[in-house]
């Protein structure tokens, strides 16, 4: 009987364990506003996403991307090929 009991302990634990996820790095979208064309790198782990009014409405144009690094890097490159005008 105490077998069994150890056994489910250990199954126990050893499930909690594995179930655990790990946790999540925050990811960084390069984002392009319709109304001026201008890219701005956006941090996906801030509670609210850009404020859009009126006429001032933005799409995602990138994956996510690790680093504030990696995503600025795209956003300088997306200048150069002008689909970004700041």
């Amino acid at each position: 009987m105490r077998r069994v009991l150890a056994l489910c302990a250990f199954a126990g634990i050893a499930s909690s364990v594995l179930a655990v996820p790990a946790s999540a790095a925050p990811g960084y979208y390069v984002i392009r506003w319709d109304n001026t064309g201008i890219c701005q790198v956006w941090n996906e782990e801030l509670k609210y996403k850009p404020f859009q009014w009126g006429a001032s409405t933005y799409k995602v144009v990138s994956k996510p991307l690790p680093t504030f690094t990696a995503a600025s890097d795209l956003q300088i490159k997306l200048r150069a090929e002008r689909r970004c005008t700041l």
